[in-house]
């Protein structure tokens, strides 16, 4: 078939559509994603937040991010800034295992919080 700006034409000169659109909507054959492991909250809903948790996972790694922060909101933990967050302790060892497997285990810091964290301004004062 012939082309006019890039589109096919038919014998007469006028657009093909029909092809256009068949051209256009083929299925490309995609890799199978994988899917990462989820973990079950064993903490309470009033358990004391007294672990902070920083990370700077990478924009290569967003799936990775994504499902970190899937997992903090799941186990109670609350953003107090964009990549920091206080929740329970300690994180369960098999969540940080599959930290460790994922290759972002060495992306994030906990650090442990003398006083359990409020989120009341009138608590600061």
């Amino acid at each position: 078939m012939a082309r006019y700006k890039g589109v096919r034409v038919n014998s007469f000169g006028l657009p093909d559509f029909g092809s256009f659109k068949r051209e256009k909507y083929r299925k490309i054959p995609r890799k199978r994603s994988l899917y990462h492991v989820s973990f079950d909250s064993f903490f309470l809903d009033n358990a004391p937040k007294n672990l902070i948790v920083m990370y700077d996972i990478p924009h290569g790694l967003k799936k990775e991010r994504d499902w970190f922060r899937r997992h903090l909101i799941k186990f109670g933990y609350i953003m107090i800034q964009k990549s920091v967050w206080v929740g329970p302790s300690p994180l369960p060892k098999d969540f940080l295992d599959y930290l460790e497997e994922i290759k972002i285990g060495d992306k994030f810091k906990t650090f442990k919080l003398a006083k359990s964290y409020t989120n009341s301004i009138s608590a600061m004062a």
